[in-house]
């Protein structure tokens, strides 16, 4: 079978350097595309003493450690590019212009898969990766005294995770401006979601035979993540009606209350979608837009998503929408079209934050606690969906999910009042009427 690459060390002798030596290039050609790149190696020599040590089919003599430099440094060259299945120019760039030790570096393989996901604008799990990363750093550093520049995979043992997962759940912060520490622990989820990314970045290094799969530390008889009950987030009936009622403080919460109940009407339409509504999307009586939170994972059954316009949709959109309403431009003025992704995705999140704080507060004004978020909008529009007769299919549907299970999961449940109408249903019986009382009547 012939070969994805040839790799080849050759003396670019184009320009001379200040030394009078030329520098030694790496020539990758791909066998399937045709394509050759270059690369710089650290190796320089003159036109003769390269022939000697390289060219000649036997080393020169005085040449022979030169040779065996450059023959380790052609084996690893094709041990880098054998790894890489299918060979990607890509993966070979950034597998030989790594520093030595990068490869068994789990900070190291963190930052390139957030320089990954991040050049593919995906900057929700790009933040992810960060606090994951983070939250290991702070771990560490609580046991060492000093942030450390390079773990290495092997020392993440399912012994290593328990302590983590441990300390993370009891996790004390310093007060500022004292040296008393507070209590500041993770949730679960939390811990779970950053274990997952660590979970995926270890698949990520054995997949490209960075690591050797033996010291996996998670799976059975080994580490699990902590299994975490999905807490329900949603408003009863009663609840929306009051919030919806609700007089806000400031305009702040107005506004923050306008939003959340444009996403709710809105079958639950993520805040990052509300940001990246654009004119066209508005078609008479609907909105019709495709998630951004799918159009990444899903492209192979992109399925749009149809809102009905209500009233409130139709309020919020004249009271907060752009006045220019070209097709193409966005519906509010929550990020900007100048703006590159990055800040998009952070004008998006400190709008989020705003309507959370904001609707909280409002919430908490008129007896509503809890962490209220944006998010509650989607869980109490299936919710309340299904307890006003809506099917699991229909609300799949609105929801954009691809399996019932997932719309399941967001279902809350029915209120005690209507458990206890539809018990007290069970109970309604009719009392036959005896022969003697047909008589008597």
């Amino acid at each position: 079978m012939e070969k994805e690459f040839i790799i080849s060390l050759f003396l670019d002798a184009r320009r001379k350097k200040s030394n009078h030596k030329y520098p030694v290039k790496i020539r990758v050609y791909h066998t399937l595309t045709k394509i050759a790149r270059l690369y710089p190696t650290k190796f320089e020599y003159s036109e003769d003493d390269f022939k000697k040590a390289w060219k000649a089919e036997k080393a020169h003599k005085n040449y022979h450690e030169e040779r065996q430099k450059l023959q380790a440094f052609d084996t690893l060259l094709n041990e880098i590019a054998g790894k890489i299945t299918p060979f990607s120019f890509e993966q070979f760039e950034r597998k030989y212009l790594r520093k030595k030790g990068d490869t068994q570096n789990l900070l190291y393989h963190y930052d390139q898969a957030i320089i990954k996901l991040k050049a593919n604008n995906q900057f929700a799990n790009a933040y992810n990766y960060s606090l994951s990363k983070k939250s290991i750093e702070d771990y560490m550093e609580s046991l060492t005294g000093h942030k450390p520049t390079k773990m290495f995979f092997s020392e993440i043992t399912p012994v290593w995770l328990a302590k983590y997962e441990f300390a993370m759940l009891h996790r004390k912060k310093p007060l500022k401006r004292s040296h008393e520490l507070r209590e500041c622990p993770l949730s679960r989820t939390t811990i779970s979601i950053y274990l997952r990314v660590l979970r995926t970045v270890f698949n990520n290094a054995i997949a490209e035979k960075d690591i050797d799969p033996e010291i996996y530390p998670f799976g059975k008889n080994k580490y699990q993540l902590p299994a975490v009950q999905g807490v329900k987030k949603a408003l009863t009936g009663d609840q929306l009606n009051t919030l919806f009622f609700a007089t806000p403080r400031i305009p702040e919460q107005e506004k923050a209350r306008d939003f959340w109940f444009f996403s709710y009407a809105c079958n639950g339409m993520n805040l990052k979608d509300v940001a990246m509504l654009r004119w066209e999307n508005l078609q008479e009586d609907t909105l019709i837009f495709y998630r951004a939170k799918t159009i990444n994972t899903g492209k192979t059954h992109l399925k749009p998503v149809t809102a009905y316009i209500t009233d409130h949709v139709r309020y919020v959109i004249d009271k907060y929408g752009n006045k220019d309403r070209g097709p193409k431009k966005l519906i509010f003025p929550i990020v900007s079209d100048d703006q590159d992704e990055e800040t998009k995705f952070l004008m998006t999140k400190n709008f989020t934050r705003f309507v959370n704080q904001n609707l909280k507060n409002l919430a908490r004004n008129n007896g509503i606690t809890g962490k209220i978020s944006s998010y509650w909008a989607r869980h109490s529009f299936a919710t309340n969906a299904i307890r006003n007769g809506a099917t699991m299919e229909f609300v799949s549907e609105s929801l954009s999910h691809t399996n019932l299970r997932t719309t399941q999961s967001y279902f809350a449940g029915f209120e005690d009042k209507d458990k206890k109408e539809f018990m007290k249903s069970l109970m309604t019986f009719t009392r036959p009427v005896t022969n003697n009382e047909q008589i008597t009547s």
